[in-house]
């Protein structure tokens, strides 16, 4: 049985229990500044994700622009990771470990980052065009962030979980790309990862009730070729089984009572590449 919570402004923080908590005024005043944060630090990203760039250097950066802002990189320990972002190439479809791989030219990577800014997480990832990139890999790149707004229209209360699902799968395979079921968006405020888990493929009118008060990501992580993912011997590593492009992108959401709001909008307009 779903259960929900109301959590108070006041009250301490509260650790996962399953239950989805909806969340007042004041969780969304947080929510507000730290997914602008973390906007933020990827906006800045944008000179740097280029030809030659490794991305323990990328990282270097997430890292200076979180602290700079009076935040911490909540990956950094994390279960064991490493970095203070995630940097997924080509065909690793999530949680990519930076380190010395050098970015080359028609690349595309995902870079996520999760900032902590007072107690409260800014979660969001954006795909970077690595120099000159073939059509087919900025085709995949367009439709996944496509993928992800028609997922986020459908957020608003009344609506089902499954709704923001079959959004998303529905235009995905129009277009004969694979949704990847093997991971998926989740419940998120002053805990990094908490209920509800958000599917991104579904049938419309399942899953939990969307309230107002409810935070969470929507995440799609879309293949040119099939579903399928492998995790690497590393524990983090995710790619492709078919070894196909993968691509993602996120956004943190808050349901209001008209529909929902966006914490992780870009303040410079540089939600989609290509980047001016």
């Amino acid at each position: 049985m779903i259960q929900y919570v109301a959590i108070s402004d006041a009250e301490p923080v509260a650790s996962r229990s399953g239950a989805i908590k909806l969340h007042g005024p004041g969780a969304f005043e947080g929510m507000r500044r730290a997914g602008r944060a973390a906007a933020e630090v990827l906006d800045a990203l944008v000179p740097h994700v280029v030809p030659g760039v490794t991305t323990q250097q990328i990282d270097d950066v997430v890292h200076a622009e979180m602290k700079a802002r009076g935040g911490l990189p909540a990956t950094l320990g994390y279960r064991g990771f490493t970095g203070s972002c995630c940097t997924s190439i080509n065909h690793v479809v999530c949680h990519g470990i930076p380190g010395e791989r050098v970015l080359k030219d028609g690349d595309i990577v995902n870079i996520d980052v999760t900032i902590i800014l007072d107690g409260w997480h800014g979660d969001t990832s954006r795909m970077f065009l690595v120099g000159d990139v073939p059509i087919r890999a900025r085709r995949l790149v367009d439709i996944t962030y496509e993928c992800m707004m028609l997922g986020i229209a459908q957020a608003r209360p009344g609506n089902h979980l499954g709704d923001i699902g079959h959004a998303i799968q529905t235009h995905a395979e129009r277009h004969r790309y694979g949704v990847v079921r093997d991971f998926c968006g989740h419940g998120l405020g002053r805990v990094f990862h908490d209920a509800p888990e958000v599917v991104h493929a579904g049938r419309p009118g399942t899953g939990p009730e969307l309230k107002p008060g409810m935070f969470f990501t929507i995440e799609p992580m879309i293949n040119i070729g099939k579903p399928g993912v492998k995790v690497l011997e590393d524990g983090w590593t995710a790619v492709t089984r078919d070894r196909t492009l993968s691509a993602q992108f996120e956004h943190a959401v808050g349901i209001t009572e008209e529909g929902c709001e966006i914490f992780t909008k870009s303040p410079a307009g540089l939600d989609k590449p290509p980047y001016a």
